[in-house]
């Protein structure tokens, strides 16, 4: 169902509110410079300090702006069940085409009490889902054998995001949730490995910098044309690495108000501007890879 370069966006603010025009201008040059999709409101779109009315409305403005060219999956997780129903309900009615979900976090459920959270989630709502397996941020993991029995229990469940940077786990889930499980990398320095092994593309925060490289080096390995994949991934991967060189999404909207100057590099507490060290790895890898 999804596929190729998947940008996380960034949510642009301006003097603490929400940047529309900003916001609009970025959806549109993604979607000009080849992204397949977008992702609003999840980690780099700064969900976690925005009140459940805004979070919407971001979305809203996204599906809007994206016109129906390409799909939505708008940031949906809550560690409180009866609060991601509310979200995953939220989104439907926002007109996202799925929604991202994280495991409950902080609660630390096991793997009985991860299933049926979701489990509890699709009986309320049919908005396809995503999972999003993040398990540095979350301190949650759904096993293996965990998303094999969401997916053959659930059908709205159709693809997971995966962060564990477990690249095992990409040939675990093809073999029990089959090749049209849409496997979606959460790392940009492992998609290269991730599609060589059955993934179908990235949820990406380089995405939201290069969007068009990004977009041609999983339309090469989509296409099994790995020697320019390879070429594209060595351009890119210093960029990768910088854009995690403080606490994201400091570094990556820092990024695109030097490729973008009209959308704010501004964040939200508790996220502060990354330091000099980290600005200068950014200036150097976005020079290299020919984006400044």
């Amino acid at each position: 169902m999804f596929s190729g370069s998947i940008p996380a966006l960034v949510t642009p603010f301006l003097n603490g509110a929400f940047d529309e025009a900003a916001y609009r201008t970025l959806v549109e040059w993604q979607i000009t410079e080849g992204s397949s999709a977008l992702v609003p409101c999840g980690t780099t779109g700064e969900a976690a300090t925005m009140p459940m009315e805004e979070h919407f409305r971001v979305v809203r403005v996204c599906v809007e702006a994206a016109k129906g060219r390409v799909p939505v999956i708008a940031g949906a997780g809550s560690n409180d069940t009866r609060v991601a129903i509310a979200n995953i309900k939220a989104a439907k009615e926002a007109g996202a085409d799925a929604a991202l979900m994280v495991p409950p976090y902080y609660n630390r459920p096991n793997q009985e009490g991860i299933f049926r959270h979701f489990e509890a989630v699709a009986a309320a709502c049919d908005l396809p889902i995503v999972l999003y397996n993040v398990p540095g941020r979350t301190v949650t993991d759904i096993k293996p054998e965990t998303v094999a029995r969401l997916k053959a229990a659930l059908p709205s469940i159709v693809g997971i995001k995966d962060a564990t940077g477990d690249m095992p786990r990409v040939s675990q889930h093809r073999a029990s949730c089959g090749p049209d499980f849409a496997q979606l990398s959460g790392n940009d320095d492992m998609a290269i490995a991730f599609n060589a092994t059955g993934g179908r593309g990235c949820i990406s925060v380089t995405a939201n910098v290069a969007p068009r490289l990004c977009a041609e080096f999983q339309a090469a390995t989509l296409a099994g044309d790995y020697a320019k994949a390879l070429a594209l991934h060595d351009r890119l991967f210093p960029l990768h690495g910088a854009l995690f060189s403080d606490a994201s999404p400091g570094p990556v909207k820092y990024a695109l108000n030097r490729v973008k100057p009209e959308i704010s590099a501004e964040l939200r507490l508790p996220m502060t501007p990354p330091s000099e060290a980290s600005r200068r790895a950014v200036d150097a890898a976005l020079a290299f890879a020919g984006l400044i």
